[in-house]
Order: C-alpha cells, then structure tokens, then sequence
C-alpha cells in the first residue's frame, strides 16, 4: 500500500468518526506523516547508502528488536547495549512511534499490528531509487549475511539473493554466511554473477599457504569529483563460528595492520573520504576505531544492531564514525558527507526504519520476487500449525522461537537437555498466527542443519557453557568469537557475565537436581560443526512436531538466572 495523500487520510478521519473512532487511535495515525519519514534532504556531495544482514529475506517480515543486549565492562550502558525505554532515551526518541516500534521490542505485538511489517526487497527498491534520485553517483554497500536465511536461498545455493541484489543495484559487499555455501560456489558466483557489476571485497581474507589475497581488499570511485575508497571486512571468526571444512583454504581474522596499510594505500591512491564495509560486529568495530587511523566511518554488521545515530570514536588520526544498521531488510542506513578543500567538512546520517506499508512496492522487483518463488510456493505455505505465543528469537540468553525448536528437538530425541545455536537471524510471529514451512526455514535454512544426539558428561555441559559465554562476555571485544549465548533447553542455570573465564556459569540443574561432573546425560543438539556428524535436518524434526500438535501454546522461555546486571540499561 502507497502512503496516502492528505485528502485521503482526512477522508479516513472523517469516517473514523462517524464510526465512532476515537480520533487519536493510534492504528489512524500509523498511517500519517509517512511522506516526512523518507523526507531525507540531500546533503553534500558525498553519499552512501547502507544495508546488512538482510538474511534472505525478498518479502515483508515482523520482527522483534532484543530485549537483552547486556554490555559488560567498557561496554556497560554504551550503545549498542541499550534496549527500550533506555534506547529511546538515549537517542531521543519519543515512545509510542512509529520510531519507537522499529528500534524496540515495547508493546511489539500490538504496535506490529498498527504498523505493519518491515523491509522486503520491493520495498527497499523503492526506497533506494528514491534516495538515489536526489543523490548522484550514491554508493549502495551491502554488509553481507545476504545470501542465507531463507529456504528459497538454500534451496537455490544463493541465487535467488546474487540476483535480488543486481536488481537492487548493490554496487559493493562484504560476508559471512556466504562463505557456508562452501569456498568453490562463492567463487562462483563471483566469477559468473558479480564480475563487474558488485564488488566482493575482504582485505582480511587470505589463503592458507603463502597468505595471497581472496579477495580485493578495496575498491575505489570518484563521486562528484572527490575520490572515495571503500575497504571490506568479512566476519573474522568465519572458521570458528562455522564449519572450517566448508572454506578449508581461507584465512580470516580482524588484521588490524593490514587494515591500516589498506587505509593508507587508498589515501596515497587520493581517497578524501574512507569507509570501511565491516561485518566485524559493533563492539570490534568500536575498538578497531580507536587502533586504525584514517577511516572516516565504519559502516557495520553482524550484531544486528540498528542504532539510530552513529557513534563519534577519537583516535590519534582524528575521529571514526561507528554505525551499524540492523537486520533482515528492516532499515536502509543513509550517510551523506560534504567534502571541501580536499576533507570532510561535515556529515548527516539516517537509519531509516523500512515500513512496507508506507512504501510502494517497485514493480520490477516485485515482479521477480513472485517468478522465484512460484515453483516453491505449495510447500513454503503449507501449514504446519498455530502459534497461541509470539515467537521471536533475538535476544543474548534465549527466544520463544529457540525455545519451540528445543522442546520440539528434546521432545523427538528423547533427550535431557537440549542446545540449539545463538543464532541472531530468523524472523517474528505474531500470537495466533499461522506457522507455514517458510516461518520454520527462516529460524533453520542453514547447509549443515544435522539434528544430533550425543552422550555428555556434566563436566563436558559446563565447558560447553563456559566457551560460548566467554565468545559473548569476554571484556576484550576482539575474543568474542560467535553469535548470542547457546540457548539451552531441560536445564537451569546461572551466568555472571562479569566474572572470569571458566568461572560465569554455576548451579546447573536438571528437574531440580545438581547436574553432576561425572554423570553422563543425552544432550539434542543441531548445527554442528564437524565434518563428521550427521543427522536428519532439524526442519524435519520440528516440522513433524509442530504437525502433530497443530496448535502451539505460547513457550516459557528458559533463560539463566542473572548475577551483576541489576540496573544494566541492556536488559529491560
């Protein structure tokens, strides 16, 4: 639905009267100023546009910002580790908006169905000719986490986004879980669908033996007659956070000095404005801010932060944007500069929120979005059940969405405990819903989706907890190495985030009882990473338990018991 004139919306309003509506109901004024919200001035001579972590996903979606983000040590109270109320305040942003919908989880199911869903790629095209139109020469990077999250992106080893996103006009990229469509199929879509039109850059990738680039490190252009530079950082933990076997020949790593080397080399070439494309993560980016001099702004990913202003980080070399521009199509980053006299004079940036309903959907990606999906459509719209609950799944310890995937995994296994992954992707459900095999393929359409059982050990349970809260908690940014905290399922326990490594987990328990060191329990489990396992995928298992129960009760979400984060602004 376009975004209604004046005349239309007081003829509603006139309506809503005589129907008795209240004419303050907030569902009427959901549909108002949507004109002034994509009102963005041109502004210098310099522009980027900015979008990441995408996860697949062509269509419309609803989903659920965190409510815990916890910030430990430096990170205590500093964005991106505010959530609600606390967000809002920091950034200003007056409750009850639209605004205030987009960047938090508060009153998310009824404000979900006051403004409708976000994102979807006919949409964000709209947007995007929009913005180009009033800015000559923009540049749209794309952060990576592209390519997976979706069944059609599965099922079609990526092509169905490689394609979207020529479409969409992206003009340069980084990655992550591209790399888990294994080494030899990113290659090829380079060398046959990007060579030319998007640039894959990475300048912290390299080969395993002489330690040769992938990928180009950077890529240059002169925009309205100043040169720019933009310089790609994959996700560096690739290998530990994924499976090794899928890019057995690849380096990572975050390479600090190369990356100064690859800042200075652009600046010699006589870039006067440098970005930096990262899926680093917020905090790893925040830090290498203060390490790399010479980076105008570092526009980021991976968290799936969307932070409404950029963060201002002082270095020796002058001063570093931080941004970071959420998830799953939900916002379009804006970041204008005004270049004179060979510097940055000044910079406006704008993280628009995408509100499918305020935007109409551009024909042309409309059009293929329909022609990719047709020959799916029967099975992405079966119907497995219905959901009484929300379902989310973002959030450090735990969602309801992880929480059905362990009980439906447990349940099928027969297991005492289950563990399913901190993963940050997978879209939203409103209470009374419908859950269709697409909604399941969201939370689960990954290359190496094994459902296991295994026999561990109490003492093994606890290291397991132990390694994932420490790639979360450690104080150094630089050692946090995955996604959110393994959600846990059958099990209790307790997390100090501000303790040592091997000391943040304590008083783990099965139905009450001690978990002891030597006893040995059946623990479910899916996603693993090594080479060897096997295992039916996990959309089967869940799949076939949704169908029997064919209404699912809202879940209790088995979180930890939390030491040292009373009045921590990242949990609400």
């Amino acid at each position: 639905m376009s975004s209604m004139n004046r005349r239309e919306f007081l003829q509603m309003l006139a309506a809503a009267s005589v129907a008795g509506v209240a004419l303050d109901s907030r569902s009427l004024l959901a549909a108002e100023n949507a004109d002034a919200l994509y009102e963005l001035p041109k502004f210098g001579n310099v522009h980027f546009m900015h979008f990441t972590d995408c996860h697949a996903q062509l269509l419309p979606i609803w989903f659920r910002e965190p409510s815990v983000n916890l910030g430990i040590g430096g990170a205590f109270g500093k964005a991106p580790h505010l959530v609600g109320e606390h967000l809002l305040k920091a950034f200003n942003i007056k409750p009850g908006t639209r605004e205030a919908h987009a960047f938090t989880y508060l009153d998310f199911a009824e404000a979900a169905r006051i403004y409708g869903k976000v994102g979807g790629f006919a949409h964000l095209a709209t947007l995007v000719k929009r913005l180009r139109g009033q800015r000559p020469g923009a540049l749209l990077l794309d952060g990576g986490d592209t390519w997976q999250g979706s069944a059609t992106a599965l099922w079609s080893k990526g092509q169905d986004m490689v394609d979207a996103c020529k479409l969409l006009g992206v003009d340069m990229m980084s990655a992550h879980w591209e790399f888990t469509l294994g080494d030899k199929r990113v290659q090829e879509i380079i060398d046959k669908d990007l060579k030319g039109r998007i640039e894959f850059l990475a300048q912290n990738v390299k080969t395993t033996d002489f330690g040769d680039p992938v990928f180009p490190p950077y890529a240059m252009r002169e925009m309205n007659g100043v040169q720019v530079a933009v310089i790609g950082q994959a996700f560096p933990y690739t290998p530990i956070a994924n499976p090794r076997y899928m890019i057995p020949d690849w380096t990572f790593g975050i390479q600090d000095e190369n990356m100064q080397k690859m800042v200075n080399e652009v600046r010699a070439k006589g870039a006067k404005v440098v970005i930096v494309l990262s899926h680093n993560g917020m905090d790893v980016d925040l830090k290498m801010a203060t390490r790399v001099t010479g980076i105008n702004a570092i526009m980021g990913g991976h968290t799936h932060d969307g932070v409404p202003q950029p963060i201002t980080v002082k270095n020796s070399g002058g001063q570093t944007l931080v941004t970071n521009a959420g998830s799953n199509g939900k916002f379009l980053a804006v970041l204008d500069f005004d270049v004179r006299n060979d510097k940055v004079q000044d910079f406006r940036y704008k993280l628009l929120p995408v509100f499918s309903n305020l935007l109409p959907a551009d024909p042309g990606m409309a059009a293929y979005i329909d022609k990719v999906r047709a020959p799916h459509i029967t099975r992405l719209e079966e119907q497995l059940a219905v959901t009484e609950g929300l379902l989310y799944r973002r959030g450090n310890f735990n969602g309801s969405w992880d929480q059905l995937i362990l009980d439906a995994l447990m349940d099928v296994k027969g297991a005492d405990i289950g563990f399913s992954p901190g993963f940050r992707w997978g879209t939203t459900l409103l209470p009374g819903s419908a859950i269709t095999f697409e909604h399941l393929m969201d939370q689960t359409a990954i290359t190496y989706p094994y459902a296991t059982l295994n026999e561990m050990k109490g003492e093994r349970v606890k290291v397991v907890l132990e390694d994932i809260a420490d790639n979360l908690y450690n104080p150094d940014p630089y050692y946090q190495q995955g996604g959110d905290m393994v959600r846990v399922g059958g099990m209790s326990y307790t997390c100090d985030p501000n303790a040592k490594a091997g000391n943040r987990i304590s008083d783990m328990r099965l139905n009450g009882k001690p978990i002891m060191a030597g006893k040995t329990y059946k623990v479910a489990g899916w996603a693993p990473v090594d080479p060897t396992a096997k295992g039916e995928p996990i959309w089967e298992v869940v799949g076939d338990w949704l169908k029997d129960k064919k209404t699912v009760s809202a879940r209790k979400v088995n979180v930890p018991k939390l030491i040292g984060m009373k009045g921590n602004p990242g949990i609400a």
